[in-house]
C-alpha cells in the first residue's frame, strides 16, 4: 500500500488524475471505476481541466459506478448516475452508453446484482477503481459488518451514512433512501488498482483505523490492506492521525519519477 500525503485538497486531484490519464493512454479500452460523494471531486475537477486542455480524451474507455440508490424515480437528480454525469462524464464527453451502473429500476433486483457483476467481467474487470471512505470506514456502501468477501447486492444504509448524505438531498434526511445496490467488498478487491481519496479532518479517524488498525469487518476499508496495488491519497488534515504520516511523506518525496502510482 502506498500512502501519499499532500498539503491540501487542491493537490489531491492532480496526483490521482495523472494515474487515470496514464491508464487511458496505455490501454485502448480502459475500464475506470467511479466513486461518488465529495471525496473524489478534486480528481474529477482535474480530469475536466485536463480534458479541456486536450491532455487526454476518453476514447473507447468505459466507466462503472460503485453503487446506486434504490427507491428513486429514474429521472431523480439524486441518483448517482445523474450525479456522476453532472460532475464528470458528460463534461469529458463519455458516451452515455459507456457509463454503467446497477440497474435499480428492474423488477428482479437480485438478478440485476448478478448481471452487474457479469457486465464488469465482460469488460475484463476494472483497471483503476477510485474510492472514497465513509466516516464509519465504509467503501462503496459496504457498511460496518459487511462480509469482506461480499458481492454486488442490496444493502440497508446506517443512519450515520444517511445523515452524511443528506447534503445531497437539500439537507432533508427523509429524502435520503434507506436502501442501495452496491458492489461488494469482494467485487471491489478484484479491480487491478485501487485508489482511495480522503480529504478533511473529518476523515482522519476512519483513515487511521483503515490503514493502521486491524483488518476488520467493523472497518470495511481496512480490507484494502490485503490488496496488492492500493494507493491512498490524503490531504494533511485527513492524514493527521496516522502514526507513519512523516514516513509516507518522505517516501513519496523520494520516489523515482518513472514509477508512477
Amino acid at each position: 500500500m502506498e500512502v501519499v500525503v499532500v498539503p491540501s485538497r487542491d493537490e489531491v486531484g492532480p496526483v490521482v488524475a495523472a494515474a487515470v490519464v496514464a491508464l487511458f493512454q496505455s490501454k485502448s479500452k480502459p475500464v475506470l471505476g467511479l466513486a461518488t460523494g465529495s471525496s473524489p471531486l478534486p480528481v474529477y475537477e482535474e480530469l475536466i481541466r485536463l480534458h479541456r486542455a486536450d491532455v487526454w480524451g476518453v476514447g473507447q474507455g468505459v466507466c462503472f459506478l460503485l453503487d446506486e440508490y434504490l427507491g428513486l424515480v429514474p429521472e431523480h437528480p439524486g441518483l448517482y448516475r445523474a450525479y456522476i454525469r453532472e460532475v464528470l462524464t458528460d463534461r469529458v464527453g463519455l458516451p452515455t452508453q459507456h457509463l454503467f451502473g446497477p440497474e435499480v429500476h428492474r423488477e428482479d433486483l437480485t438478478r440485476a446484482c448478478r448481471d452487474y457483476e457479469q457486465e464488469i467481467r465482460a469488460y475484463g474487470g476494472v483497471d483503476l477503481q477510485i474510492l472514497g471512505i465513509g466516516s464509519d470506514g465504509h467503501i462503496g456502501f459496504n457498511e460496518p459488518m459487511s462480509s469482506l468477501a461480499s458481492r454486488t447486492r442490496i444493502k440497508t444504509l446506517t443512519e450515520q451514512t444517511r445523515l452524511d448524505n443528506a447534503r445531497f438531498f437539500g439537507g432533508d434526511l427523509d429524502a435520503v433512501p434507506r436502501h442501495v445496490i452496491t458492489q461488494g467488498i469482494g467485487t471491489i478487491l478484484e479491480a487491478e488498482h485501487l485508489v482511495l481519496v480522503a480529504t478533511g479532518q473529518g476523515k482522519a479517524d476512519c483513515v487511521a483505523k483503515a490503514l493502521e488498525g486491524p483488518v476488520s469487518a467493523m472497518v470495511p476499508a481496512s480490507v484494502l490492506q490485503f490488496h496488492p496495488h492500493v494507493t491512498v491519497v490524503l490531504d494533511e488534515p485527513a492524514a493527521c492521525k496516522l502514526a507513519l504520516r512523516e514516513y509516507h511523506k518522505y517516501t513519496f518525496e523520494h520516489k523515482p519519477s518513472w514509477q508512477g502510482l
